[in-house]
Protein backbone atom coordinates (compact mmCIF):
# COMPACT_ATOMS: atom_id res chain seq x y z
CA UNK A 1 0.00 0.00 0.00
CA UNK A 2 0.88 3.87 0.19
CA UNK A 3 -0.10 7.19 0.42
CA UNK A 4 1.28 10.47 0.44
CA UNK A 5 2.88 12.26 3.29
CA UNK A 6 5.57 15.41 4.30
CA UNK A 7 8.90 13.34 5.27
CA UNK A 8 11.96 15.97 5.86
CA UNK A 9 9.60 18.43 4.48
CA UNK A 10 9.30 17.42 1.30
CA UNK A 11 6.08 15.84 -0.69
CA UNK A 12 6.89 11.87 -0.91
CA UNK A 13 5.04 8.63 -1.85
CA UNK A 14 5.39 6.26 1.64
CA UNK A 15 5.40 2.99 1.26
CA UNK A 16 4.19 0.49 3.69
CA UNK A 17 2.81 -2.82 4.82
CA UNK A 18 -0.07 -3.44 7.40
CA UNK A 19 0.72 -6.07 9.80
CA UNK A 20 -1.90 -6.92 12.16
CA UNK A 21 -2.16 -3.53 14.59
CA UNK A 22 1.21 -2.42 13.62
CA UNK A 23 1.97 -0.59 9.91
CA UNK A 24 6.00 -1.15 8.83
CA UNK A 25 6.65 1.89 6.26
CA UNK A 26 9.03 -0.32 3.42
CA UNK A 27 10.40 3.10 1.95
CA UNK A 28 9.69 6.07 -0.03
CA UNK A 29 10.02 8.48 -2.90
CA UNK A 30 10.20 12.35 -3.14
CA UNK A 31 7.85 13.34 -5.87
CA UNK A 32 6.99 16.81 -6.65
CA UNK A 33 3.41 17.81 -6.77
CA UNK A 34 3.12 18.75 -10.15
CA UNK A 35 2.79 15.42 -11.64
CA UNK A 36 -0.18 14.42 -9.96
CA UNK A 37 -2.55 16.68 -12.34
CA UNK A 38 -5.95 16.07 -11.12
CA UNK A 39 -8.52 17.14 -9.29
CA UNK A 40 -9.01 13.54 -6.95
CA UNK A 41 -4.76 13.30 -6.91
CA UNK A 42 -4.63 16.93 -5.48
CA UNK A 43 -7.07 16.19 -2.99
CA UNK A 44 -5.46 13.05 -2.01
CA UNK A 45 -2.43 15.08 -1.51
CA UNK A 46 -3.63 17.91 0.70
CA UNK A 47 -5.76 14.90 2.85
CA UNK A 48 -2.61 12.55 3.27
CA UNK A 49 -0.24 15.61 3.93
CA UNK A 50 -2.34 16.95 7.28
CA UNK A 51 -1.96 13.70 8.49
CA UNK A 52 1.28 12.36 7.77
CA UNK A 53 4.56 14.04 8.36
CA UNK A 54 8.16 11.75 8.79
CA UNK A 55 11.67 12.51 9.76
CA UNK A 56 13.50 10.22 8.12
CA UNK A 57 16.73 9.72 9.70
CA UNK A 58 19.44 6.77 9.92
CA UNK A 59 17.33 4.30 8.29
CA UNK A 60 14.79 4.94 10.91
CA UNK A 61 11.00 6.76 10.30
CA UNK A 62 9.57 8.87 13.07
CA UNK A 63 6.42 9.97 12.70
CA UNK A 64 5.73 13.98 13.83
CA UNK A 65 2.72 14.72 15.97
CA UNK A 66 0.75 17.90 15.45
Amino acid sequence: MWCFALVNNRLAEIYFEKKGRKTEIIGHCYVKAEEYKTKKEQKWIAEDTAKFKFNYRARKYKRIML
